[in-house]
Order: C-alpha cells, then structure tokens, then sequence
C-alpha cells in the first residue's frame, strides 16, 4: 500500500489542498513572526517531570524577559502546564486572534485544558472507520491551530511543551522549520536514558538543534538536615549529554512540598547561554 501526500501533488487539485497548506504555513509564520526563540522541551518517556520543568523555566525566563514568555502545551491528552503556572480560562477572543491565559510571573499559556469539561477526555470527531489514521493528522491540525491562531504578541521566548515519544518534535519542527531548538528532560533511570536517546535521535534526525539536557529526580534533599540522598539509581543526564555532545545543564533534586524545581545559579546561566 503507498500514500501520497500534498507534496506529491503535480496536477490540478480541486479541492486546492496546496493553497490551504500554504496558507496555513504563512499563517502560522506571521504569528511567529514577533517571537524570538520557539524551544521544544521533550522526552521519550512520561513521568519524568518534564511539564514540571517546563513551568520552571517558563518562570525563569520571565524573570529575565518580564511578560515576554509563552508556553504551548502540546501535550493534548495531558495537559499540566496551565495549573502549574496558576494560568486558567477561559479564553479572550477578538479580531486579533484567541488571547492566551496568563499565569505566574506574566506568562502566556495556551493549553487544551482551557477547551476541555473538567476531568473529560480530550476526544475527536473524526470518522468511526479508520480512527487511528485520522488522529494524528487532527493532532498536528490543534499544534498549527494553537501556532496560528494564537495571538502570542511579543515573545522572548515561547516554549512548547511536547508529549512523551519522538513524533511530536518532527510535528513541530515541520511547522515551525526556524526553531531555535529543543531540550531534553530526563530521571537518572536507565530505563529514561534509553527512551529519551530515542526522542533526542528523532530530533537530530529531523534538524532539530539540541541545547542541553535537565536531569530530574537527580536525588533528593533531607527537608530536615539539607543534605542530598539517592532518588533513583543510574546516571542518564551526564550519559545523554556525553552521547549527543551537548551541555548537562542542570541535575534538580526532588523537593518534597515544592511547587516548582530549584535551578541553582550556575544553571541558570548555562540555560540562558544556550537560548542566546
């Protein structure tokens, strides 16, 4: 069985799917067009914090670009960002386009968490045969929606915030090709540095720029006596970093009770000499 794609297209087109994709495209090109930098924060495997880390340094940008810092939460099925960032709908609409939520510090956040009933699922209307097939192209339609629809005005720095597994970031950089980059979070396991190496591959794989990788869970520190313990056993940041030749920028302990991860000043200034 082989597919064909607009790109294969040479003849005339009724249905002028060429002009819509363009449009699309330039759409999304004009709205991105006052935002500097456009990171990816991905991993190839869920629950190693990466929306956490996420919030965290949507928090430290702000401190640095006061109200100059947006979040898309690209993660359709599990959004988090938004009450991480105390951000909360609903939406403002006007001839400029949909006016993202703003939570902590003056950031800008758009989730589907503003479009979902509480506690339903996210579903789709696509049809009954085949559903398997459509869902991934509705996916990518929400991701462009959220890139051209939104009036995310003059950004420092916009991060999107990916969903675990490797096909997001190639979704992503198909529709933003001048991104500055992603990075990549992991949990010391083992176990996380082979499922993260996975999504990092793809990324390269797909011209994509890798700026560093964060290292979660990397211990924890005794809320009484302040000294750090082992968390989980392995080495997967330094490993990653090693592998893929980029910066280990930071390795946050779990803090019990924190509402955000703790990067410590000299990673602060590694992650900001990597966004430029």
């Amino acid at each position: 069985m082989s597919f064909r794609t607009y790109r294969d297209v040479t003849g005339p087109d009724a249905s002028r799917v060429l002009d819509q994709v363009g449009a699309q495209r330039a759409r999304v090109r004009d709205r991105l067009a006052t935002v500097r930098r456009v990171v990816a924060v991905m991993s190839g495997k869920g629950g190693v914090g990466k929306s956490f880390v996420t919030a965290a340094l949507a928090r430290l940008g702000a401190a640095r670009w006061l109200e100059r810092v947006g979040v898309l939460d690209a993660d359709l099925r599990s959004p988090t960002v938004a009450r991480l960032l105390g951000a909360a709908g609903p939406l403002r609409v006007t001839d400029a386009g949909v006016h993202p939520a703003v939570g902590a510090a003056g950031v800008r956040v758009i989730s589907t968490e503003f479009l979902l009933e509480t506690g339903r699922p996210l579903a789709w209307r696509e049809p009954e045969a085949e559903q398997f097939v459509w869902r991934g192209t509705l996916e990518v339609g929400v991701l462009r929606e959220f890139l051209g629809d939104v009036w995310w005005g003059d950004l420092e720095l916009l991060l999107v915030d990916l969903p675990p597994g490797a096909d997001g970031v190639a979704d992503l950089r198909d529709l933003v090709p001048e991104m500055t980059g992603a990075l990549g979070v992991t949990i010391p396991t083992d176990e996380a540095r082979q499922s993260v190496a996975r999504a990092l591959r793809a990324a390269t794989e797909a011209g994509i720029r890798l700026l560093g990788i964060i290292e979660n869970m990397a211990g924890y520190q005794c809320g009484e006596c302040g000294r750090p313990g082992p968390l989980f056993p392995g080495d997967a940041g330094p490993a990653l970093a090693a592998e893929f030749g980029v910066p280990l920028l930071a390795r946050i302990p779990f803090l019990a009770g924190a509402h955000e991860p703790v990067f410590e000043a000299d990673a602060q200034a590694r992650v900001f000499e990597v966004l430029g």
